[in-house]
């Protein structure tokens, strides 16, 4: 078997999708994209088909390999996006060429379903406490939200405040024992994340994720020794490697590697099998489409450590298009109980609506994120 073409599509909200297609008339599907940059990722896309036309597209450790090693710079959001979705549609191809889901080429599954959490309260949080209480009504038992809005290195305790009622109200809608996952999304610098994380213990959060922005990660080890919250990152680190200074320091408790930007399946498993060895726990990042969920739950499938699952189904971001507008069988993501089954279909486990798809790519999408600014006019962290 061979391939013989590949597509990119960009699809509404802010996806790509790509078709990888063989001379045996077996298709996959892949979402190599980076939010805000998705053209510069179907551009490094159409680079790396160079290599891949006429190849056999089962071998996918030894392609994977190929397009990492082979050129001499490497790694970073936009190349291992590329190389994550061709990545997924390979294991796509060999799961239906074989006729298995991929967790099952990958040794098998060591759970039935996976608990997944909903977002709540947009870029901008409000009316959370309400939003809580519905995600629970839904059946979901864990929510995140965004902490804050812009923050400066040094802020006002007003902003603290507002950010301790929110929590406050979460945890009067919708119970102490709701999950609440808190995204400092970066916004928030060292000094800062100090003070909301002591503040934060009494309201028990699930973790706090981003603390500090990737960059900085040297901070997560006084943060680490300042709260008892789990803290979770990994986003935007891109490998094993990335990953690797982290897990080695002990200063964090969940990884959250994203199927659509750290390689694919192949290298988020490594990821996820590096970071059982350090006690740290698995939560896939995935406010994305159809393809990057499918894709998740195969490695969520086959991990001990994988605890928890993000997904994008109402998302703030989905306003053109919603998670199951490119699937055909619209349960195959249902959740119930705050759970969700793994796919049982070959390969990825959905099958994409292609002419869908392609109507949708007619439209296509320029989606960029917004741009912030303090009072005082200098740019801030989105």
């Amino acid at each position: 078997m061979k391939i013989t073409n590949m597509t990119c599509f960009l699809v509404p909200p802010r996806w790509c999708f790509l078709k990888v297609e063989t001379d045996e008339g077996i298709v996959g599907w892949g979402e190599p994209v980076v939010e805000g940059r998705a053209s510069t990722v179907k551009a490094a896309v159409e680079e790396l088909k160079t290599y891949l036309i006429g190849s056999d597209p089962l071998k996918i450790q030894d392609t994977w390999n190929l397009l990492y090693r082979a050129g001499f710079y490497r790694g970073g959001p936009v190349l291992m996006s590329a190389i994550a979705g061709i990545d997924q549609a390979l294991w796509d191809i060999k799961g239906k060429y074989y006729d298995a889901p991929v967790y099952e080429l990958l040794g098998g599954k060591v759970r039935d379903s996976v608990r997944v959490y909903t977002w709540i309260g947009g870029d901008r949080p409000s009316d959370v406490g309400r939003a809580a209480k519905e995600a629970k009504e839904n059946g979901f038992t864990a929510i995140k939200m965004n902490a804050t809005e812009e923050l400066q290195y040094i802020d006002s305790y007003e902003k603290v405040d507002e950010v301790l009622a929110r929590v406050n109200a979460i945890r009067e809608e919708a119970g102490p024992h709701m999950g609440i996952g808190i995204d400092f999304h970066g916004r928030v610098h060292k000094p800062m994340a100090k003070i909301l994380m002591k503040e934060l213990e009494p309201y028990r959060p699930m973790f706090v994720e981003e603390p500090v922005l990737p960059e900085n990660n040297e901070a997560l080890k006084e943060l680490a020794q300042h709260s008892v919250i789990p803290i979770s990152t990994g986003e935007r680190m891109y490998s094993r490697w990335d990953f690797k200074r982290i897990l080695t320091d002990g200063v964090v408790d969940i990884i959250q590697p994203d199927l659509s930007h750290a390689g694919g399946i192949t290298e988020t498993m490594k990821i996820a099998s590096m970071a059982e060895a350090f006690d740290v726990a698995l939560a896939p990042h995935c406010p994305l489409g159809p393809i990057a969920l499918a894709s998740s739950l195969q490695v969520d499938a086959i991990s001990h450590n994988a605890f928890i699952q993000e997904q994008s189904m109402g998302i703030h971001y989905n306003k053109e298009n919603d998670l199951l507008d490119y699937v055909i069988d619209k349960d195959v993501f249902k959740f119930e109980d705050g759970y969700v089954k793994l796919p049982e279909k070959p390969g990825l486990g959905i099958e994409i609506d292609e002419e869908y798809v392609k109507q949708r790519a007619e439209v296509g999408h320029n989606w960029k994120n917004p741009v912030w600014r303090h009072k005082d006019g200098s740019i801030a962290e989105w």
